[in-house]
Formats: C-alpha cells, structure tokens, sequence
C-alpha cells in the first residue's frame, strides 16, 4: 500500500464527470488500499477517486465506525436537511457552511463487485453526500451558503 498525492483545487480532474467501474481486479484492490492510506494519513473522513488523480467511481469512507469501500455509488433516498460545516482535502485550509440532506441511503459496489446498501445519518450522510459529487466533477465550494472561511 502507498500514499498518494492529493490532488488540489485548480486542477481540471477535480471538475470532470468520473466514469464507472467495470473490472474489479487487483488493480481496484490497489486503488482502494491506497485511497484508505491517504485519506487516513491526511486526517480526513472521505476521499473520492478525482481526488487522487483517477477518474473512476470510487469512494472511501471512514467516519469513526469503520471503514467502507464504495464503488459505482449512488444515493437512493435522500430526507430531511442538515446545515454544517464542511471542508476538503484538495481545498486545504478553506471550510463553508454546506446544506445536505439529513439521512442518505447509498447503493455501491465493493472492491469485489458485490452490491451493498449503507445508511447515513448527519456526518455520515454529509460525508457521503461530499464524496459522490466529487464523482460528478462538483466541488464542495460550490455549494457553501455564505462565505468560503479559511
């Protein structure tokens, strides 16, 4: 496993549409071993694949109760609203009030192909909500209420 380099604001991956992941082979094991290591070695709770310089459908996750793998993912039910502070690993130092939904339903893929459904409420929703539209070329910044703060 290696750590990778987080790929910043500015740079044209960050905004591109990713593509779907159809071959799920030692290479997207790799590829999700690798996110899990940066994402843990820079402090965050999410990273999505444009972040580490791949345009592929994948996210990994780790909001304190474990981690999870999230490839193809898609949001199939999305209620309530929440109003929270957000930032981003390839927006360092810079942080903004972002409106999500309060509770998401997510369908994805693992590492393996086998689809699984995951539940989120508050961080968990927020975080899955942050990663899925860096999958669809969408910053977080684009979404802060007010000013961007940092």
């Amino acid at each position: 496993m290696a750590l990778r380099n987080i790929v910043k604001e500015g740079d044209p991956i960050l905004v591109k549409k990713c593509r779907m992941v159809e071959k799920f082979d030692e290479k997207l094991s790799v590829l999700i071993d690798d996110m899990f290591d940066t994402m843990y070695n820079a402090n965050g709770v999410g990273l999505a694949g444009p972040q580490v310089g791949q345009l592929k459908r994948v996210v990994v996750i780790d909001v304190g109760d474990g981690p999870m793998e999230l490839v193809n993912p898609e949001i199939t039910m999305a209620e309530g609203e929440q109003t929270e502070t957000e930032g981003c690993l390839s927006v360092p130092g810079k942080y903004g009030v972002c409106k999500r939904p309060a509770k998401v339903q997510v369908k994805a893929q693992d590492r393996n192909g086998k689809w699984q459904v995951f539940t989120g409420e508050e961080l968990k929703a927020r975080c899955f909500c942050h990663e899925i539209d860096h999958l669809d070329g969408i910053l977080f910044t684009s979404k802060v209420i007010g000013e961007l703060e940092g």
